[in-house]
Parts: structure tokens; C-alpha cells; sequence
């Protein structure tokens, strides 16, 4: 199964909201920042994921941001201060 590198961050504004995106992430990748995770998915877990968090998102006062960096470990992410480990290969899904 060919997997894609997603960079995807939020901005819940209720934190009832918040905890249940944190959860859903979580369960789908790994956090580089508060509210950045990176997500290696196959195109049906990308998809299994967009329906999570539409399920708990309030459409019209937050926000998710998606970045396709195309296959895990074709593109370098730079990173200054505390190093962040990435998945290297394989599923992220916990």
C-alpha cells in the first residue's frame, strides 16, 4: 500500500472540540508541534481521517490545514532547536 506524508494542523476553538481532535490526531500520527501532527496515510485512511475530524469540527469557527508531502522520506523537513523524530517508513496509526 502506498502511503502519503501529510503535514496537518489546527485550530479548534472550543477545547471540548479540541481534546476530541487532539484524540483523533493522536490516533493517527505524530505530533511535531502543539497543533502539528505529521501523518503517513494510505489514500483510505486520508480518507477515514477527513471523516473523523469533520465529525467533530465546528465548520464555521475552526480550522484544518493539510499538506501533502508526497511519500514518507522523500522530502527532508528542516527543523531548528529540539529535533523532532519522524516516522521513518511504514503505518503511523497507533
Amino acid at each position: 500500500m502506498s502511503r502519503t506524508r501529510y503535514l496537518i494542523a489546527y485550530d479548534i476553538s472550543d477545547a471540548r472540540r479540541l481534546r476530541r481532535v487532539i484524540k483523533i490526531m493522536e490516533g493517527y500520527g505524530d505530533r511535531l508541534q502543539y497543533s502539528v501532527f505529521i501523518c503517513d496515510l494510505t489514500g483510505a485512511e486520508f480518507v477515514a481521517w477527513k471523516e473523523d475530524i469533520l465529525d467533530v469540527m465546528e465548520l464555521t469557527r475552526d480550522s484544518v490545514v493539510t499538506i501533502n508531502l508526497g511519500p514518507p522520506g522523500t522530502r527532508p523537513i528542516g527543523n531548528l532547536g529540539t529535533p523532532r523524530h519522524l516516522p521513518t517508513q511504514g503505518p503511523t496509526i497507533v
